[in-house]
């Protein structure tokens, strides 16, 4: 069965949305989701999207800030270019109807997050990703021009390979005509064909045991191009969020935001004692792989499971203003963050590196575009500044389809292509071995790629996934598709990208903390 389109987009967070919402004004948009398009990454975000609003800011300030977050290897002409465009991003979001947090005389409500030096962070109380969901799905699902797909898990991109072409690993050669995608609930495998494909699939998350991201985060968009010989980088450098409430029945993990910091809050040691101020000068606003190394060191000193944020010393009302969903997550649990310390613990968050980019969010696969956390911009360097996630995202759907949009003339459709190949599958007898398998690729990563990391405990990793990768390429060989099945196949190609690039990287700088050149 095939499905033809202008531009196919998977995946439908604030990057693949805002694609799509302005790729609909010059073709025909199908955007694919695996689950429902309210549910990504984008809408579990509370912190909120940085940008140069009022003085005393400025675009140098918000400049240098991510460069010195990003530990020196961010792109600058990325880093420029995104922050001077940052306003439009905010009037795009103003325009598709998200609201903002602000004064009483109608100026910005700005928080202040770790690494920031002004107050540049518009939010929406502490569920900001939430409110921008909100506004780009009632866009998206009123347009005329945009189909939405959804529980449609995309496979595999459709290139070279599927037309019998021998094609070299030179990714210069490969170009995407499109994907095959498993209808969920006909268990039939769909090939959409476009001219244009935008990848926003958000990260991988879930290859860790503790994480901030819902279980859709399982690492498609990486997978898929990396058996597509597209070009990844910067894999090593995974972002752990330092406070993630620490309640060992949640899973995902539910984050406490930075904001909450910006706002008062001090970490606090087992002991009670101010945690920071002997990690770092800045204290409760360091960037964020300063303070997660710091808490993670405490951890294992202590022999503690997690350590404390301490909000007592702030104004209740203001706290249940500011951040009621975490005031709200922890009344359930029988905190009251107004008398109580918070248990926080750091838990896996962003990925920093991904598919490769350039300026225009075009891949090294032709005709294929990748923006937010999937995509690889050169923005974050070794380490994200907070906030700037959201603005990267909008800002890198904006700058493709500047360029996109022109191929639509140019690119044909491609008519050859094939259906799937159904032949020698059949349904798998023991679904146990697909959940068991995905516990053992989330243990091996958090035991020994997670925060702090060694090239012995590297090794390990590697020979332990290997045995994971073998057996679960042989079920999928011999085995109907299934969602699980697929995730847990990307996950362990996720698992050995991360350890390949951290194997290679033999220095420690920004997330990637390594115990052999901790000097």
């Amino acid at each position: 069965m095939k499905i033809i389109t202008d531009y196919l987009v998977i995946g439908s967070g604030l990057a693949g949305l805002s694609f799509a919402l302005q790729a609909a004004e010059t073709g025909t948009v199908t955007v694919l989701t695996k689950y429902t398009l309210e549910e990504n990454n984008t809408s579990h975000a509370q912190g909120g999207i940085a940008a140069v609003l009022s003085s005393p800011d400025s675009f140098a300030k918000h400049i240098k800030d991510t460069n010195i977050a990003g530990a020196g290897l961010c792109n600058q002409e990325v880093v420029t270019k995104v922050v001077q465009y940052a306003p439009n991003v905010i009037q795009n979001l103003l325009n598709w109807g998200t609201r903002f947090d602000t004064e009483k005389d109608g100026a910005y409500n700005l928080a202040k997050e770790g690494g920031h030096s002004e107050h540049r962070i518009l939010h929406h109380k502490d569920n900001t990703g939430y409110e921008i969901q909100r506004a780009l799905c009632n866009k998206v699902r009123s347009h005329k021009n945009i189909t939405v797909l959804e529980h449609f898990f995309a496979v595999d991109l459709i290139t070279q390979h599927h037309q019998g072409e021998l094609v070299k690993r030179h990714q210069q050669d490969v170009s995407c005509f499109g994907a095959y995608a498993l209808d969920i609930a006909s268990n039939k495998v769909y090939t959409i064909l476009a001219k244009t494909t935008m990848l926003a699939t958000g990260g991988a998350g879930q290859v860790y045991s503790t994480t901030t991201n819902p279980t859709i985060a399982t690492g498609d968009g990486f997978a898929m191009v990396h058996r597509a010989k597209g070009v990844l980088d910067n894999m090593e450098f995974v972002q752990f969020h330092p406070t993630a409430l620490y309640n060992p029945s949640d899973s995902p993990a539910f984050l406490i935001s930075e904001a909450l910091r910006g706002f008062g809050g001090i970490l606090r040691n087992k002991k009670g004692e101010e945690l920071m101020k002997h990690y770092d000068v800045r204290g409760n606003l360091a960037p964020r792989d300063i303070v997660a190394r710091a808490i993670d060191n405490e951890m294992k000193t202590s022999g503690s499971d997690f350590v404390f944020l301490d909000c007592t010393h702030i104004d209740k009302k203001k706290l249940q203003n500011h951040f009621p969903n975490i005031y709200k997550k922890c009344s359930s649990i029988g905190i009251d963050i107004s008398k109580d310390m918070i248990p926080v613990t750091p838990a896996a968050h962003y990925f920093c590196g991904g598919v490769k980019v350039d300026a225009f969010g075009r891949t090294s696969i032709k005709h294929l575009y990748a923006a937010g956390e999937v995509s690889c911009t050169g923005l974050h360097g070794a380490n994200r500044l907070a906030s700037n996630s959201l603005l990267e995202a909008i800002a890198f759907a904006d700058f493709a389809i500047s360029v996109a949009k022109h191929e639509k003339e140019t690119n044909p459709i491609q008519s050859n292509i094939p259906d799937w190949d159904y032949e020698g599958t059949s349904f798998p007898e023991e679904m146990i071995l697909i959940t068991q398998s995905l516990k053992e690729v989330q243990q091996i990563l958090s035991n020994y790629v997670g925060i702090v990391r060694s090239q012995e405990r590297l090794k390990r990793a590697f020979n332990r996934l290997w045995t994971l990768y073998s057996e679960t390429e042989d079920l999928y060989k011999k085995t109907t598709l299934s969602p699980k099945l697929c995730e847990l196949r990307n996950l362990i190609l996720v698992g050995y990208l991360v350890i390949k690039s951290a194997k290679a990287r033999k220095k420690s700088i920004g997330l990637h903390y390594m115990v052999d050149y901790s000097e």
